[in-house]
């Protein structure tokens, strides 16, 4: 492409190898509905994968031929596109999928992410929000803090039911008993001596 930057990460593949890489983690992602990669491969996928549930969202005939063509899966995945995730994203007008920064197992791993549809059943930023309550809660604050509230307003804007979900799941968490960690007893057990 003369003179233009370039439009997308090529991570080092011919263009078939390219896309074949990204429609398997689509079809992954719309199979489970999160998924683990690296925050490079995380951040391309999920630009098809907001295509695709605008197409869903269009729900022709051209766009069902088009979400053919990107899944690996079509017969088991369009209906699911078509359908609960169409009905899920209804009123939402964009962002569909998150990414997550998260540590890479090993030292010499490259940066890695989690790639989810947001407003599912485990919900990251949705479980994260009720444990945050739990939390204040337990500290015996009556409102949550300011970040909090946000944290709140956002998980529960386009979600069906949402601040009934999420009063049940903070319900849930409270029930549990949250343990703290103790880093130095994780250090004298992973090396075996006392810190």
């Amino acid at each position: 492409m003369a003179g233009g930057r370039m439009k997308y990460r090529h991570f080092n593949r011919s263009s078939s190898h390219r896309q074949a890489l990204l429609r398997n983690l689509v079809t992954s992602l719309f199979t489970h509905e999160s998924i683990a990669t690296t925050w490079h491969k995380a951040k391309e996928a999920q630009r098809l994968a907001e295509k695709l549930v605008t197409l869903g969202k269009k729900n022709t005939e051209a766009s069902k031929r088009k979400a053919f063509e990107i899944f690996y899966t079509p017969h088991e995945l369009v209906p699911k596109l078509f359908g609960p995730i169409r009905e899920r994203y209804e009123n939402r007008p964009g962002g569909y999928t998150r990414v997550l920064r998260v540590e890479p197992l090993k030292p010499d791993m490259a940066p890695s992410a989690i790639l989810e549809l947001v407003d599912w059943k485990y919900d990251m930023r949705f479980q994260m929000t009720a444990k945050t309550l739990v939390k204040e809660r337990a500290e015996g604050r009556e409102e949550p803090r300011e970040m909090t509230a946000r944290n709140v307003e956002k998980v529960t804007r386009f979600r069906r039911g949402g601040k009934q979900a999420l009063e049940s799941l903070v319900e849930r968490f409270g029930d549990l008993k949250i343990k703290e960690r103790d880093n130095a007893s994780n250090v004298e057990k992973r090396w075996g001596g006392s810190v």
